[in-house]
């Protein structure tokens, strides 16, 4: 996707100095465009953590380039199988609930497990690094792919007129490396000539709707309307929302799936109001050793600062603003789960399915 014209990925391999990640550095959007340097797995964990990076996706393009540079900075007499796990579980431990970051962690000690040489390990990490970075920009783009047509049977239907999509957080490219999980549908039907808008939820406390998802679309000339949060299910209440699409951070294999903090009473009022509820996500965000998503999925709790604190624009700087009593507990749950039976159905690069072990498992078999 494109910012001010120029396409840009998330994340990439410095141009002239493959021992530097170069990242968009998200906390800083929409005021400010600026890219951050990794050049340590103590940068990618920061970087992972503190949310410069955030989407499930993108966490685990991050996290296998985060192994490189920590095997980078290991010297022959350093390495082993146990320092290797211990770089590992490090990395893992920076955020809980999306899977991908696991995934993609395994997926890199699986490759060197056969070589021995420090030198060779560091290849296969880069090299696997870069293979998974490009299998989840065409994993995206073919989500975007197997979802448009449910965009465009609501068009046909509406006979042209505009379709409302309601989304939540941001599941857009910035989450992934390109093209984005719910967005792509809605980036392809754009692009084809449908008409489309988007009713961008504002996803407290950290904004990602507001900040991230608008950014995205007004640099696509898509037309959206931000909303609060709770302002969603009297739009559909009202006959103003066709259809909810969202990402997610970790789908069980019973097809419950964890998103941020709001999605669960997203997904109640369309069920409410028979209006389609889909969840859209690479193959690599569902934990097949999970069956019970709702019981076993873990909740990261997040700082109380975001709760207590506004972050904005004032004078040409982000300014943080206290809106509560200082001494007022929080509770900042950065994620719920909505059960399988409130999904339409699920968009994933091999297709759309229902949200259920069977089809899952399906999705599974190459």
């Amino acid at each position: 996707m494109k910012i001010n014209g120029k396409h840009y990925h998330t994340i990439w391999v410095k141009e002239n100095d493959p021992k530097t990640i170069q990242i968009i550095d998200q906390r800083f959007l929409p005021f400010e465009f600026k890219i951050k340097e990794l050049k340590s797995i103590e940068d990618t964990f920061l970087a992972i953590k503190e949310m410069w990076v955030r989407g499930a996706p993108l966490i685990g393009v991050a996290a296998a380039y985060g192994m490189y540079l920590g095997l980078l900075n290991l010297t022959e007499k350093d390495v082993s199988r146990n320092k290797i796990q211990e770089l590992a579980d490090y990395l893992e431990s920076s955020r809980p609930t999306a899977v991908n970051l696991k995934f993609a962690i395994e997926l890199v000690i699986k490759r060197i497990e056969s070589v021995n040489a420090l030198s060779a390990k560091i290849k296969i990490v880069f090299e696997t690094a870069n293979q998974l970075k490009s299998d989840e920009i065409e994993n995206c783009r073919l989500i975007g792919t197997h979802g448009f047509p449910l965009i465009e049977k609501i068009s046909k239907a509406k006979k042209g007129e505009q379709v409302n999509i309601l989304t939540h957080c941001n599941a857009g490219w910035l989450a992934c490396v390109d093209y984005g999980t719910a967005t792509a549908p809605i980036y392809l039907a754009h692009e084809k000539g449908i008409k489309v808008h988007v009713w961008v939820d504002e996803t407290r406390p950290r904004n990602q709707g507001a900040r991230l998802t608008a950014f995205e679309l007004e640099q696509q000339g898509i037309p959206h309307t931000v909303i609060t949060d709770n302002t969603g299910g009297l739009l559909m209440q009202k006959g103003m929302v066709d259809m909810v699409i969202v990402g997610s951070d970790r789908t069980s294999a019973n097809g419950d799936v964890a998103n941020k903090i709001g999605t669960y009473l997203k997904a109640l009022a369309a069920q409410d109001n028979s209006i389609p509820f889909y969840v859209a996500l690479p193959i690599s965000t569902i934990d097949f050793d999970m069956i019970d998503g709702i019981k076993n999925i873990p909740i990261e709790q997040r700082n109380e600062d975001e709760v207590k604190y506004v972050e904005g624009w004032n004078e040409n700087k982000l300014t943080k603003v206290r809106i509560m009593p200082e001494n007022s507990p929080v509770a900042n749950y950065g994620f719920d789960v909505t059960p399988a039976k409130y999904i339409t159905a699920l968009i994933t690069e091999k297709g759309v399915c229902n949200a259920c072990e069977n089809d899952i498992k399906n999705l599974n078999i190459d």
